[in-house]
C-alpha cells in the first residue's frame, strides 16, 4: 500500500465577498481533487486539540497522527532538527524570525509591516543573521540562517514560559503591545533593530518567538509500520519528518511561497515512490503565505497550481503504478486571508482509498461546507489510524 498525503498549508478559508460568498476552495479551479472528492471521502477534521495555538507545528504533528499536547515542544526546535543543529541538554530554540518594522519612532511605537522581510531571499538572510551573530551573539546566544526569514536562535542560559505572539498575528500592530515581558528577549529584538537599520535589505528587525526544547518523537514506522519521504521546503516540516523518520529531499526550486517549483515537488514525490517509499507527504508553503499577505489572487493561483502541478502528475503516477494506494488532502489548519492569521476550525479533508470506492457522487466536493456535513472527525490522531488501518 502506498500512502500521499498533500497539504496546502492554510488552504481553508471564509466565505468571502470578493469570490461572491465562495471560499478560495469553492472559487479555485481545481478540477482535478475535485473530481477525486467524487469517488472519494469527504469530511472535516479538528487538526487543532482545544488549549493549542493554531500553529503549522501542531497541525502538521497532528496530521501525522501526533497528539500535540504530547508532542509538540516548540516549533523552533523542529526548525533546528530538520538544519541539523546539535541542541544540548538545557537549550532552547527560538524562532528569529527576520522581518520589517515600519517607523520611525522609538522601537515599540513601530508596527508590524512585514513577517518576511519581503520574503527576503537565502543569501540577503544569511548576511543579515551572520551580522546579527557577530554584534549580538555569544557562548549562550548562537544565531543561525535557515530558509528565507525563518532563522533561528540557541540559547544556553535563556529560558521563559511565556507565550510570545508570532509576528505573522500582528501585521500592522503596535509592537510594544505585543513584546515579550523577557528582558533579555525584548533587549535583543532592540538591538537587533539597531544592528539591521543599514542592512541594505527589507530586513530591520528579528522577532523572538517558538521557543522550545529538543523534540522526541516516536518514528512512524514504530506508530504505522510505514517508512517514506517528507517533501516541503520549510525547515519547520522538514523538522517534523526527521524526527518521524521519514527522508527529507531537497527540491531544487522549492521556496514556500507563491512562486515554488511545483512541478519539482510533485517529481521529488514520485520519485520517493519509484524509490520504495511507503509514505509521501507533500507540504506546500504557499497559500498560508498568500493569506497571511492578504494576497487573494496569490491564493488561488497557489490553490490552482497544487491542483494542476502537484496533485495531477502523482495521482496520475499512482493509479498505473499497479499497487494499491490512499490519498489523503487537507489543509493543516485555516488561515482567511480577511483575518491573515490562523484560526483553530475544523478543516476539510479528502480520503480516497484505491481499493474502496465508494459510488460516486455528483454533489460531493471538497470545500469546507461539504466537510462540515458529517460527523467530523475528533483529531488528527484519529484521522491518521483511519489512513493507516
Amino acid at each position: 500500500m502506498k500512502y500521499f498525503i498533500l497539504v496546502p498549508d492554510g488552504g481553508a478559508d471564509w466565505q468571502i465577498p470578493e469570490l461572491g460568498g465562495k471560499t478560495p476552495f469553492e472559487a479555485a479551479k481545481m478540477e482535478n481533487i475535485q473530481m477525486l472528492a467524487k469517488i472519494g471521502e469527504v469530511g472535516n477534521v479538528q487538526t487543532i486539540p482545544e488549549g493549542v495555538d493554531p500553529g503549522s507545528d501542531a497541525a502538521n504533528l497532528a496530521i501525522l497522527g501526533y497528539d500535540p499536547k504530547t508532542y509538540l515542544t516548540g516549533r523552533a526546535p523542529l526548525e533546528a532538527a530538520a538544519m541539523g543543529i546539535p541542541m544540548r541538554t538545557g537549550e532552547t530554540a527560538f524562532r528569529a524570525s527576520l522581518v520589517t518594522l515600519e517607523g520611525d519612532r522609538a522601537y515599540p511605537d513601530r508596527t508590524v509591516k512585514d513577517h518576511s522581510a519581503g520574503d527576503i531571499g537565502d543569501e540577503d538572510a544569511k548576511a543579515a543573521i551572520t551580522l546579527i551573530d557577530r554584534e549580538l551573539g555569544s557562548e549562550t546566544l548562537r544565531f543561525y540562517p535557515g530558509v528565507s526569514y525563518r532563522c533561528l536562535l540557541i540559547a544556553t542560559k535563556l529560558d521563559t514560559g511565556e507565550k510570545i505572539t508570532p509576528p505573522h498575528d500582528i501585521l500592522g500592530r503596535r509592537v510594544g503591545d505585543y513584546l515579550p515581558e523577557s528582558p533579555e528577549i525584548r533587549r535583543i529584538m532592540e538591538r537587533s533593530a539597531e544592528v539591521l537599520k543599514n542592512s541594505g535589505t527589507a530586513a530591520n528587525a528579528l522577532w523572538i518567538w517558538g521557543q522550545g526544547k529538543k523534540p522526541a518523537l516516536p518514528k512512524l514506522a514504530e506508530r504505522y509500520g510505514v517508512t517514506g519521504s517528507m517533501v516541503a521546503a520549510v525547515n519547520l516540516l522538514k523538522g517534523i519528518g526527521r524526527c518521524a523518520g521519514l527522508d527529507c529531499p531537497n527540491v531544487p526550486g522549492a521556496t514556500g511561497t507563491l512562486h515554488t517549483d511545483y512541478r519539482a515537488k510533485a517529481e521529488s514525490a514520485i520519485s520517493a515512490f519509484r524509490t520504495g517509499a511507503e509514505l509521501v507527504f507533500l507540504h506546500v508553503e504557499a497559500p498560508d503565505e498568500c493569506s497571511h499577505a492578504g494576497d487573494l489572487a496569490g491564493k488561488l493561483e497557489s490553490l490552482e497550481k497544487i491542483d494542476r502541478e502537484v496533485f495531477l502528475p502523482v495521482y496520475g503516477y499512482l493509479k498505473q503504478s499497479g499497487e494499491p494506494y490512499r490519498i489523503l488532502i487537507l489543509p493543516d489548519h485555516r488561515t482567511p486571508a480577511a483575518l491573515r492569521t490562523h484560526t483553530s476550525e475544523p478543516v476539510p479533508f479528502l480520503l480516497y482509498d484505491s481499493e474502496k470506492t465508494p459510488a460516486p457522487r455528483g454533489d460531493r466536493a471538497f470545500t469546507e461546507a461539504y466537510g462540515a456535513l458529517g460527523e467530523p472527525v475528533p483529531s488528527g490522531e484519529a484521522l491518521a489510524a483511519r489512513l493507516f488501518a
